[in-house]
């Protein structure tokens, strides 16, 4: 187990897959939980394919189709919860929680095309509304503490610093109270 703090607050209730709505962009998007489909599966291989290699963090995405095929039979797996954001057939965007001790580690990647569109803020909301539903209690992440628009809109959804000594900056959030189990 971790020292990892978190907050003793639980967060607000979040909207659960399925959501639709109109990004800044003027598209429709709908945000859904993964349903364990080939196509689905697919469909995320071609968004990491051709996902910036800029936007990468931390190693993730990897680049080259064996690699993101590799990661993502990892992370697409039952002890993960993931959403993806759709743009007519196309994957914009995805976010997962992959179970990390006694939390759950939160990703997301919107792919290039479809940034600073609402889309991002959607997608970690659903993602959350869905783990909140699967009784998910705590949820962490890390961030470059240079990136000042993600950490903007982590507090902004309700995530709190919980260490900053490092380059990477760690943030929680309490999703569910054990209470109410």
């Amino acid at each position: 187990m971790t020292d990892r703090r978190f907050p003793e607050a639980v967060a607000e209730p979040f909207p659960a897959p399925p959501t639709e709505f109109v990004d800044r962009a003027d598209r429709p998007v709908t945000i859904r939980a993964y349903n364990g489909s080939e196509e689905e599966s697919e469909a995320l291989v071609e968004m990491y394919d051709a996902f910036d290699p800029a936007d990468r963090a931390q190693g993730i995405p990897p680049g080259g189709e064996a690699r993101i095929r590799e990661w993502l039979d990892t992370i697409l797996g039952d002890d993960c919860l993931n959403v993806i954001a759709w743009c007519g057939d196309v994957a914009a965007g995805h976010a997962t929680l992959v179970p990390d001790e006694d939390a759950y580690e939160l990703a997301i990647f919107v792919h290039q095309e479809y940034q600073e569109a609402g889309i991002g803020t959607r997608l970690i909301r659903g993602l959350l509304g869905h783990g909140q539903r699967e009784g998910i209690e705590r949820v962490w992440l890390t961030v470059e503490r240079w990136n000042h628009a993600a950490v903007s809109l982590y507090k902004k959804i309700g995530f709190e610093v919980s260490d900053a000594e490092s380059f990477e900056m760690e943030m929680a959030l309490r999703l569910n109270d054990p209470e109410m189990d």
